[in-house]
């Protein structure tokens, strides 16, 4: 396992120095010149401009230019924004990244706890009234057309009903004296958000001895309620709920359209997967020895047919950047999709470099992990 991990480790390193010198040249390539709309930029003083073109390489040959490019890159320096300058690109994407990390990652583990069992179910009973039903509401999720599906959020729970704002982070009104920065109550929502989880899952292992399933399930539930109710008695005590509750309740929209399509896809992978491990004659063979049909579903056939959803769940959280544009562009959500695209449009180049080397270390990484969990989850495949 060391070995794969360490040659695996090598392939990325390779992998990723070929996307930037690939990210480079695409830019280089396009038409116009990036470096004029830099000297142009009435943000930047006059006198700092040479200081700028010495520190970015621009005054170098484009070979040079590449050469300062990869080097700021693996020492960590993407370079400053010209939109939002003198902010440099690593300041701007450690704001953005954030927010497009727990919209999507909270929507994608949303979407796999309803898509999972109902595939898994439905798979099993195949052919019945309840699988036809499903699988239709399933396909027309996952083919709806992202935008008219936000548009038919916002109308419905944000016009009609006016549960919800029409988008945004946060309402001004309340943030006028804040007690901390919007960005620091954020990240320690997201750390609440970690702490929840990591909380389930400690509940799940800690009542496994537990004979009985429904006991088992009262017992995980009731730890669950018990770290909810103290993470909000905390935030509560602190004074900053209600900011955190006015983050949440922007989030809440984006995060059920990113849901709705994506629990779609899981649901209908599941079904075909499991649809083609229940055939398999190891299945057949555990029919035969009379064990019920839970345990013959839940631990053999689900946990092989999970491998496709698992390397779609992980690669679809290395494309958070680039499926993040519509969504956030649709409801004003300023996270690393919005920010990517509103750099394309004005020709900020090094904030758009810069979201694409992110984008492109989510996917590498997102690969490796797939391909651990496939050891974890299936014990025939041996690295």
């Amino acid at each position: 396992m060391l070995r794969f991990v360490g040659g695996r480790l090598v392939q990325i390193a390779i992998t990723f120095f070929l996307f930037l010198t690939v990210v480079f040249f695409l830019f280089q390539a396009m038409p116009g010149d990036y470096t004029k709309q830099f000297i142009m930029n009435p943000r930047i003083p006059p006198a700092a401009r040479e200081a700028l073109k010495v520190r970015l390489g621009l005054t170098d040959s484009v070979w040079g230019q590449y050469v300062n490019y990869v080097r700021n890159v693996f020492t960590g320096n993407l370079g400053l924004s010209f939109e939002h300058y003198p902010r440099e690109v690593w300041d701007v994407i450690k704001e953005r990244l954030p927010r497009t990390a727990i919209l999507f990652l909270v929507a994608s583990v949303m979407a796999f706890v309803w898509g999972f069992p109902l595939g898994r179910y439905i798979a099993w009973k195949r052919g019945q009234t309840l699988d036809y039903t499903i699988t239709v509401a399933g396909v027309l999720f996952y083919t709806i057309f992202t935008p008219l599906l936000a548009l038919m959020l916002l109308f419905v729970f944000a016009n009609q009903l006016g549960w919800f704002r029409t988008g945004g982070f946060l309402t001004p009104r309340l943030w006028l004296t804040p007690p901390s920065s919007p960005q620091s109550i954020f990240i320690w929502l997201a750390a609440t958000l970690a702490g929840l989880g990591t909380w389930a899952v400690l509940a799940r292992f800690a009542t496994r001895r537990i004979g009985h399933p429904r006991p088992r399930r009262l017992a995980q539930r009731g730890l669950v309620v018990v770290g909810v109710g103290l993470a909000g008695l905390g935030w509560w005590a602190s004074g900053l709920g209600p900011f955190a509750w006015d983050i949440v309740w922007h989030m809440f929209l984006p995060v059920l359209a990113v849901t709705l399509i994506a629990f779609g896809g899981d649901m209908l992978l599941m079904r075909d997967s499991m649809l083609e491990v229940i055939r398999e004659d190891y299945i057949t063979t555990a029919k035969a020895k009379g064990l019920p049909d839970k345990v013959v579903r839940d631990r053999h056939a689900a946990r092989t047919a999970l491998l496709p959803l698992v390397t779609s769940f992980t690669l679809s959280i290395g494309f958070v950047v680039s499926g993040g544009i519509v969504t956030e562009t649709m409801f004003s959500w300023k996270g690393m999709g919005l920010t990517y695209l509103n750099a394309l449009l004005i020709q900020d180049y090094p904030m758009a470099m810069g979201c694409l080397i992110f984008t492109g270390i989510l996917v590498l990484v997102a690969h490796l992990v797939a391909d651990l969990l496939y050891a974890v989850l299936d014990p025939r495949i041996v690295y």
